[in-house]
């Protein structure tokens, strides 16, 4: 536990984006699931507007530097090919 003021603050500054980080991993991975679900199903419909949700998490995350750009982009492009498929 810190013990100067500027490290209690530090602590403090550190859990909140930690929090906030945490609630856009969330987000993302429960939009990759629901995507997930509808190309099981078949449902190309859907699949394609949830796909360009997936789209948005992953480039927002990217840009907030949550996942790596490289890392979102593959994932992209995994998902595509996945909808292609079906």
């Amino acid at each position: 536990m810190p013990q100067r003021k500027s490290g209690l603050k530090a602590l403090r500054q550190n859990n909140a984006k930690h929090m906030h980080n945490l609630d856009i991993k969330t987000d993302l991975k429960k939009t990759i699931k629901k995507f997930l679900a509808s190309v099981k199903d078949k449902n190309t419909t859907e699949a394609k507007t949830n796909l360009t949700l997936v789209y948005k998490k992953l480039d927002k995350a990217a840009k907030r530097k949550i996942i790596e750009k490289n890392t979102a982009a593959r994932r992209k492009s995994r998902f595509s090919k996945l909808l292609a498929t079906v």
